[in-house]
């Protein structure tokens, strides 16, 4: 049985492996060149408001906004925040070791998961607690309700008091081998903790992790563990009780969080999240085609290929734009009304691949360097 099962851990950590290596070939620019952009339309006044230096972020990280604040995290262990109107840092510490998922907050409370596969939970800058856990994260800790939320890569979720770091309780859902490195879907909706296992969105009880409904988004086929792959990704648009999301290289979709039933569904290539707005959903395909669907049903509205080729990031939404970062560094505001572009910004010449994120009216974008630039309206 211990050879077994040493060969079954062996097996599962190679498969980890592969799927990293899928999701950066899925991304990947170098065999494709991309076309001139031409020269910057500049349709749009934007300009540098500020800008900060964190150390190089190379794994998942997901900027978390609480009112005019955006808390960040960097792969040295360090974890901080920053007033998004200034640019100025409120506090900054060190959780001793490099972080692998972060970061989760509500304003009072953060947390992050280290490579050690240890949760860290702080108020302001003291770590009051730290949890051991028994599976890797890629998904930041969801803190809400004075609880943490945590979506481990084996599909396991566990819940823990915020104040005390006590295990509240733990859900293990089965799932197919493989697994992303990058992170999923952990969300709340009303009193509904909502999290993405597998092709799945899920709606659990967040006192105790029961299923309240549970909705395939994509259903794994295939005859090999990387062809059944099916996993959500993070970065989704939220109106109301309606989640739209994306299954890597398989579906975009649409649920409806209240009745826990799937409002439309469409086949997509993309391997980063959506936003929206009250009409449409925004993607981005593998080959850098930008795409919106009509909310409401999923219809195509527009495509571009304009950026095709550019390893872009998860879209947001920001007044009339699309924006979206790309592998040479640079923002791109494209029109949500056509895909056509608007403007376009220059940072430190390394890969965006966070999502950007917007607070106290400031486009905050984060680099692969570890740049971060705020950005306004002139």
């Amino acid at each position: 049985m211990a050879n077994l099962y040493s060969v079954a851990a062996w097996r599962r950590a190679l498969l980890v492996l592969l799927v990293a290596a899928l999701s950066a070939c899925a991304s990947s620019t170098d065999a494709l060149k991309p076309a001139d952009l031409g020269a910057n339309p500049a349709l749009l006044g934007v300009r540098t408001a500020w800008s900060s230096k964190i150390a190089p972020v190379d794994f998942p990280l997901q900027v978390k906004v609480v009112g005019h604040t955006v808390a960040l995290a960097a792969a040295d262990g360090a974890v901080l925040s920053l007033d998004a109107r200034s640019g100025a840092v409120l506090w900054r510490t060190l959780v001793g070791a490099p972080i692998a998922a972060g970061v989760g907050s509500d304003g009072r409370f953060s947390a992050v998961v280290t490579r050690a596969n240890e949760l860290v939970a702080l108020e302001a800058d003291q770590v009051i607690w730290r949890a051991a856990l028994t599976t890797q994260v890629f998904t930041a800790p969801l803190v809400a309700g004075e609880r943490v939320f945590v979506l481990g890569a084996d599909r396991s979720v566990a819940a823990f008091d915020a104040r005390s770091g006590r295990k509240l309780w733990q859900q293990q859902r089965p799932g197919e081998a493989l697994v992303l490195r990058q992170a999923g879907i952990l969300t709340a909706v009303g009193n509904t903790l909502v999290a993405g296992l597998s092709g799945r969105l899920v709606g659990m009880n967040p006192l105790n992790g029961n299923t309240v409904w549970d909705v395939a988004l994509a259903t794994p086929r295939g005859t090999n563990d990387i062809e059944r792959l099916v996993d959500l990704v993070s970065g989704f648009s939220r109106k109301s009780n309606e989640i739209c999301a994306r299954a890597f290289q398989s579906a975009v979709g649409c649920v409806d969080t209240q009745r826990g039933t799937a409002i439309w569904k469409r086949a997509a290539a993309g391997a980063v999240g959506l936003q929206g707005d009250e009409q449409q959903v925004y993607g981005v395909e593998s080959d850098g085609r930008v795409l919106a669907w009509r909310r409401s049903n999923g219809e195509p509205v527009w495509t571009t290929d304009r950026l095709r080729y550019r390893d872009l990031s998860a879209p947001l939404v920001l007044g009339r734009s699309v924006v979206l970062g790309d592998a040479t560094g640079l923002v791109h505001f494209l029109s949500r009304a056509d895909g056509t572009p608007l403007t376009r910004l220059a940072t430190d010449g390394s890969p965006i691949r966070v999502t950007p994120v917007v607070a106290a009216d400031t486009l905050v974008v984060v680099t692969r360097q570890g740049g971060v630039y705020g950005f306004r309206p002139e």
